[in-house]
């Protein structure tokens, strides 16, 4: 019963809220991990209003536009930005030719399967003829 009363959480006044305390909140609330309410629980912020708040203050939303706001970049860091997708392309890239590669192969190896199996039983797997004409167009080549 003691642990129990130890571990549940106090609420706290707005004075005891910290500047890394709050944009804790905030990246968590961003990233997706929490909800406002969420958050208002887990921590023991007195109302889910102050959480919001602390949204418009410190977070990456544009609340007037409804958009997200980020900082512009310096040229620096978009080249890294763009450098680190060029790497993630090529390797994307690499995997679907291996994969390519390995599809191209298993059909070669079915096809010889196929050969092997028909001269075996000697009959016919593959359909060599075409595809029989469906009854409304054989009705109406008949009726001509």
């Amino acid at each position: 019963m003691e642990k129990y009363q130890q571990t549940r959480y106090v609420k706290r006044t707005q004075k005891d809220y910290s500047m890394s305390f709050k944009l804790q909140i905030v990246q968590e609330i961003e990233q997706g991990h929490l909800t406002a309410t969420e958050a208002t629980k887990k921590y023991g912020v007195q109302c889910r209003k102050t959480v919001v708040e602390w949204l418009k203050k410190f977070g990456n939303f544009d609340w007037e536009n409804k958009t997200p706001f980020t900082m512009s970049k310096s040229p620096e860091q978009k080249i890294m930005e763009l450098e680190a997708k060029v790497k993630l392309l090529e390797k994307q890239k690499s995997l679907l030719e291996r994969q390519a590669f390995v599809a191209d192969k298993k059909a070669i190896i079915f096809d010889m399967m196929i050969d092997i199996a028909e001269e075996e039983y000697k009959i016919d797997i593959r359909k060599n003829s075409p595809p029989e004409q469906s009854t409304i167009l054989k009705t109406k080549n008949s009726k001509q």
